[in-house]
């Protein structure tokens, strides 16, 4: 039997801060006692909040010795506790296991793809963590403590003094990254929804209750700083878990005008904060894309001016999007919300108006064919024309919306015509009212940031082998970057850009980020969501090549399903056994112990499809389980050793049958 040592879980004041502790039995008790060899580190009496097993074990090399534990809350036997018991409660639980998983996994996965779903949902649940820091504690210290310095009080988080955290709570990485980033967990909660929809929608709310949601509307960000500005993909993430949580009719609409009164909330702290000179045009700083932009984001811009960001001004168009579309799921029973729903159409409208044709051009670049951020200095106004994701990201705002649904509302229908009919001004450059038959008498609407000629011009960027089209995804900054980096000069300083597509070279947010050029799963996967939603609406209407120059046709499901196959292919062992998130480590490939396991990594090699950043982000990156459900069902699956599918003719795939019934586009409509 070992030997059980006891000590107290606090921390050893005398060693940090020359303070006196309350108690001689601290947190470093179990160093100081096996390294130093000070057996009254301990507890003699056997109690205390931390307890450790000392095993004093002695191997040879090369071998091996099993040490077999458990906990029980009654006195139990060695012989039967850790006999025949022990293996059959092990063999037990993993019964359990294989059941839950099996009423869990989409049908159709092969065992790779099956193990990778498996695997991502493992990586979610062991990602939850309770977390507890309540910051007017931390802003005055504890009374028993050494008072804190004096710049605390007017530092980082000090206008966060009502934010109460004691939850247990979705974490990015419990490893390297142990506290919550709330963008981070709005992409979480799509496949949670899939394994425990309770917690989903409770992480959700939580998120928007007083307590955590700052007075003025601003939602925390993360503990290094809960004023820092992230993509608004909340309420998105509100209205996916909504529709993948009940099938129509029997839907939790009390969790739906539960976060819909307190996100408009925070849509207006948007509005109000900003958007600084009141022309539907936005910033919003780094919002969460660290490295990508010519200027560090996050800071005042080193030329003096103002940033008119692509990025800011197209998420909150389609912040607006989303709140339309949850707006008119609520005026179904209450005719109340429909007044909201004008409210998001407008806005909507307006925005998109703006990002295209303010002060002429708004954001679009007509020569290049694509969205740039706009340095504004000394009435000038200079296009940063880097290829991005920021570029991208006008494509996210698109949204559908049914005839049928519309006659429904007659007030919102009211007012929308009356609007329209009023706006003569509004030109075409954009989506913001397209309208299609579905059928005799049904029409569709068409609600999105590019008009279908600059939604063409768009993706063929996109999907450029050469540009953003990798192997394995979209990559974050065009490749065509690599030998073509963009440079800014001005005052005698130069800012450039250039195709990084492994891990970072440059210093800013720390360096060990990197949105130049790798392949980020949130993006992916709602620049995926996007395409299934215009397809919705074009059908086989509006055909691009894939890859571009490919000579190839595909509609735009066709091509959603083609990136999600790249996207999955990441995690999925080729002929040779290597799967390109581990590059070329033959452990992984090879080694028994090593080959099945399945890393899900913060982002990847833009190139090899190497994991990087943090090891264990099984948080957004387990999208894939959502992308593997999509192509089973879609009957596009890639095998082991399988480049992306490529048609052998531009005839849809029968992957995509344009006669068959969608009643709501994108991924988050399938049961």
């Amino acid at each position: 039997m070992p030997k059980l040592l006891f000590t107290e879980n606090e921390t050893n004041t005398r060693r940090l801060f020359g303070a006196d502790n309350w108690t001689p039995y601290v947190k470093d008790a179990f160093h100081e006692y096996l390294i130093h060899g000070r057996t009254e580190a301990v507890n003699p009496k056997a109690n205390g909040t931390k307890i450790a097993a000392l095993y004093p074990l002695t191997l040879a090399p090369g071998t091996e010795i099993t040490i077999r534990l458990r906990l029980a809350n009654t006195e139990l036997s060695p012989e039967t506790s850790l006999g025949p018991e022990f293996d059959s409660a092990f063999s037990a639980r993993i019964r359990e296991a294989d059941t839950f998983y099996l009423e869990q996994l989409p049908p159709g996965l092969s065992t790779e793809q099956q193990r990778v779903a498996r695997q991502a949902f493992a990586g979610l649940l062991w990602s939850k963590q309770f977390y507890h820091y309540i910051v007017r504690d931390w802003l005055d210290g504890d009374p028993q403590m050494p008072p804190p310095p004096a710049q605390r009080a007017i530092g980082r988080n000090a206008d966060w003094r009502h934010l109460y955290n004691r939850d247990v709570i979705s974490m990015p990485d419990k490893w390297e990254y142990p506290w919550y980033a709330a963008w981070d967990l709005a992409f979480h909660m799509i496949p949670f929804a899939r394994i425990d929809s309770t917690f989903a929608k409770e992480q959700l709310v939580l998120f928007l209750r007083e307590w955590y949601m700052h007075p003025n509307g601003q939602l925390a960000a993360y503990e290094f700083n809960f004023g820092d500005v992230n993509p608004p993909v909340h309420a998105w993430a509100c209205w996916r878990v909504y529709k993948m949580t009940g099938s129509r009719g029997a839907r939790d609409r009390m969790f739906l005008s539960r976060c819909f009164q307190k996100l408009i909330i925070n849509f207006t702290w948007w509005v109000n904060r900003k958007d600084v000179e009141g022309k539907n045009l936005f910033a919003g700083g780094f919002l969460g894309l660290d490295n990508i932009g010519v200027f560090d984001r996050s800071k005042p811009l080193p030329t003096g001016g103002s940033l008119g960001q692509a990025d800011g001004t197209a998420w909150m168009a389609f912040y607006c999007a989303t709140m339309l579309s949850i707006s008119l799921e609520l005026a179904r029973d209450n005719p109340a919300t429909e007044d909201m729903a004008s409210k998001f159409f407008e806005h909507f409208v307006a925005i998109t108006d703006a990002i295209n044709t303010h002060g002429g051009t708004g954001l679009w670049d007509e020569e290049d064919g694509f969205y740039y951020d706009q340095l504004r200095l000394d009435g000038r106004t200079i296009p940063l024309k880097v290829r991005s994701l920021v570029g991208l990201i006008p494509l996210l705002a698109v949204e559908v919306l049914d005839d049928i649904l519309i006659q429904k509302l007659p007030g919102f229908k009211k007012r929308m015509d009356w609007f329209l009919e009023h706006r003569p001004d509004l030109n075409e450059l954009s989506s913001y009212y397209c309208r299609s038959e579905a059928s005799p008498g049904h029409g569709r609407r068409l609600l999105a940031i590019p008009s279908r000629e600059r939604l063409l011009r768009m993706l063929r960027y996109m999907l450029d082998e050469n540009e953003f089209l990798s192997p394995y995804g979209i990559r974050s900054v065009s490749r065509a970057h690599k030998n073509r980096p963009f440079i800014f000069q001005l005052d005698g300083q130069e800012y450039k850009v250039d195709y990084e597509p492994g891990e970072s070279t440059t210093g800013l947010f720390g360096g060990n980020s990197n949105w130049r050029g790798p392949i980020w799963f949130p993006f992916n996967y709602l620049l995926i969501e996007a395409l299934e939603r215009y397809y919705h609406f074009y059908r086989n209407g509006l055909l691009v090549e894939f890859p571009t120059n490919s000579g190839v046709k595909m509609n735009l499901k066709q091509v959603a399903d083609e990136l999600s196959a790249r996207l999955c292919k990441l995690f999925l062992p080729g002929t040779d056994g290597k799967r390109p998130c581990y590059g070329e480590d033959p452990r992984f490939a090879r080694d028994p112990n090593w080959k099945n396991l399945v890393l899900f990594h913060e982002y990847f090699h833009g190139e090899t499809g190497r994991g990087l950043g943090a090891s264990h982000q099984t948080g957004w990156t387990s999208l894939v389980i959502r992308l593997l459900e999509n192509l089973a069902k879609a009957a596009i699956k890639p095998q082991p050793g399988e480049q992306p599918a490529e048609p052998k003719n531009s005839q849809p795939s029968p992957a995509v049958d344009a006669k068959r019934q969608e009643p709501e586009p994108g991924l988050e409509s399938r049961p």
